[in-house]
């Protein structure tokens, strides 16, 4: 595997999975809001890669409507991760809007909310 296939991976030990971490982002960290996510996001003490986390709720509509909205987010994440800075945790909470957007929306509010809470290495 070549080296910029491997930077672009996005294994799961680079994701947010405890139920106690998604609660941890809520309640201590902030938020931006947009028309399609919701970006919340915490500066944690430990030097470590960002991790991240995917909500996406029941309102957004059915399983495979809510995986494709997951997968899109994923992928936005993962293409988009060498311009991460390190040390945040983040959530991204997808709104009932996301399911009729487009790739391309998705990335682009991302990249919009990634930049408001200066997530985004200069």
């Amino acid at each position: 595997m070549s080296s910029t296939a491997r930077r672009l991976l996005f294994p799961k030990t680079r994701r947010l999975t405890l139920t106690s971490q998604f609660a941890r982002v809520r309640t201590e960290g902030q938020n931006v809001r947009g028309r399609l996510l919701i970006l919340g996001f915490l500066r944690t003490e430990r030097t470590e890669l960002c991790q991240a986390g995917f909500v996406t709720s029941k309102r957004i509509g059915g399983a495979v409507v809510r995986n494709r909205v997951r997968r899109r987010l994923r992928d936005v994440v993962r293409t988009q991760q060498g311009r991460l800075r390190e040390g945040f945790w983040f959530v991204v909470i997808a709104r009932p809007a996301a399911a009729h957007a487009s790739y391309h929306a998705l990335k682009d509010e991302w990249l919009r909310l990634a930049e408001r809470a200066s997530i985004l290495a200069p």
